[in-house]
């Protein structure tokens, strides 16, 4: 095929009354001569001028909204307003048509939930043209942040016979015939004759392998796909999302919020940087939606305000019991406005409150730090009690404005008796972990690390206000179109 430019680069030029070629798909057709093109190299399009007195009227039946076109033409500057340069066409080619009466995506403004439905053609359109550009823009910006701190990308498995959250919530991954179950004789079902003649799953977390290679190669993280067969319908949960799970030996609780606080810093800035037509796009569709709001409902700070907001100001950090006392003390909890209200140490902090200390409170990113540890996983640090007699364990939370938790970590136990001790408590089999357990046998070091739910760093970015809006394709309950 003839040589292309990227409409992107046409709209940035200063050279005109140069020969051009533009493939991409048509958005509108106007007064049957001026196209709308976009070729989704940036939100804009670019318009093309047809002599339509000189052009077969066949030919212009077809120029319909989604057909795919390739333009030959001279770039001029444009006389009309609107837009800086237009290609006055020469030769013009349909090389895709599309059906003007079934195409789904029409010159008019469409509701994500219809959107949603077609997930398949959303990509065409202004907004999700901007989300998953940012999403780009975000996961290269993650790479690079460990790539320039020297950690090693790992790989770890999407298959795996453990439960690194102890959720019990995994999705089974078998080859056994449903219509022919193999059966041990009290009647359980005998996963010697499956595929990997054990109980598998899809893997909820890297983080127990990520360990492993910590022990050997320092600093090492994993990103990559997470499933959860959490029956949650929500706007913030998917059964299928990505991970960034860094693990760190040699770094304690504090080290590790450093590298946390750092890392979002930095990819929200590389956003704003490489992602401004973009997030300016974005911004402005939200003012628009908020003017439909009432005032009470309405964000006190615009897109970008917010993005700032996260580079300008250190991240606040206290500890749960600090943020207990806060939050009981708090007028939603005292008014009882809170849906679950806290009325003791030991509470499992929902959404509400999360978002009450960072929108409310502290108007500011939170790091929660030193949570009771039976509400956490059974490999964080023990802490020694406190003065009450109460166990912690050395986990931190950072929560963030309109998303709630947004990284989850702790300082790991690298202290074998007291990792046996907590597994036991909780009914871990020891025997069945025993590869993880020779990471404190065999030259144990302190180490951390946390995990980002890349989904929710992009839905906090682009502003969105549904999870399934940032993923291409979203595996939510009762639903794995496309």
């Amino acid at each position: 095929m003839a040589k292309r430019t990227r409409i992107k680069d046409l709209l940035n030029t200063t050279e005109f009354n140069i020969p051009v070629t533009v493939m991409g798909w048509i958005r509108t057709f106007r007064n049957n001569q001026f196209l709308a093109i976009n070729d989704g190299s940036c939100i804009n399009n670019i318009q093309a001028v047809i002599d339509f007195t000189n052009t077969d009227e066949a030919l212009l039946k077809r120029l319909t909204t989604g057909a795919s076109v390739s333009v030959i033409g001279d770039l001029i500057e444009s006389l009309g307003k609107g837009q800086r340069v237009e290609i006055k066409v020469t030769t013009l080619e349909i090389l895709g048509d599309s059906d003007a009466e079934k195409f789904p995506l029409q010159p008019k403004k469409h509701s994500l939930e219809f959107l949603r439905e077609i997930a398949h053609l959303r990509f065409r359109t202004n907004t999700f043209n901007a989300v998953f550009k940012i999403r780009h823009a975000l996961a290269f910006a993650v790479h690079q942040f460990f790539n320039e701190k020297g950690f090693v990308y790992m790989h770890t498995p999407i298959i795996t016979a453990s439960d690194a959250e102890g959720a019990g919530e995994m999705f089974r991954v078998s080859t056994i015939d449903p219509d022919n179950i193999p059966r041990n004789e009290d009647g359980s079902i005998n996963y010697k004759e499956d595929f990997f003649g054990k109980a598998t799953n899809l893997t909820v977390s890297g983080q127990l392998e990520g360990e492993l290679a910590a022990m050997a190669f320092g600093d090492v993280y994993t990103f990559g796909p997470t499933f959860r067969a959490e029956n949650s319908n929500t706007t913030r949960h998917l059964a299928e999302f990505w991970m960034i799970e860094p693990e760190m030996a040699f770094y304690d609780l504090n080290d590790n919020m450093d590298l946390a606080e750092e890392l979002l810093k930095y990819v929200i800035r590389y956003a704003i940087d490489n992602c401004a037509e973009e997030l300016d796009f974005l911004k402005n569709r939200l003012l628009e939606e908020e003017k439909i709001k009432p005032q009470a409902e309405r964000s006190e700070l615009d897109l970008l305000t917010k993005l700032n907001f996260c580079l300008e100001n250190n991240f606040e950090r206290l500890t749960y019991t600090e943020a207990i006392q806060i939050l009981r003390n708090s007028k939603p909890n005292q008014k009882k406005q809170f849906k679950y209200l806290i009325d003791s140490w030991g509470a499992d902090l929902q959404s509400e409150h999360e978002r009450y200390l960072v929108e409310k409170h502290f108007k500011k990113p939170v790091i929660l730090t030193n949570y009771p540890a039976e509400i956490k996983s059974f490999y964080m640090r023990l802490n020694d009690p406190d003065d009450q007699g109460r166990t912690t364990v050395r986990a931190m939370d950072i929560l963030f404005p309109g998303i709630g938790e947004i990284i989850g970590g702790s300082q790991r136990e690298e202290r074998l008796e007291k990792l046996e001790q907590r597994m036991d408590d909780l009914h871990i089999p020891k025997e069945e972990m025993s590869w993880y357990l020779d990471t404190r046998r065999f030259g144990s070091a302190p180490h951390a690390g946390f995990g980002l739910g890349f989904e929710r760093l992009v839905l906090f970015v682009t502003g969105m206000t549904n999870i399934r809006d940032v993923i291409p394709f979203p595996r939510t309950p009762k639903n794995a179109e496309f």
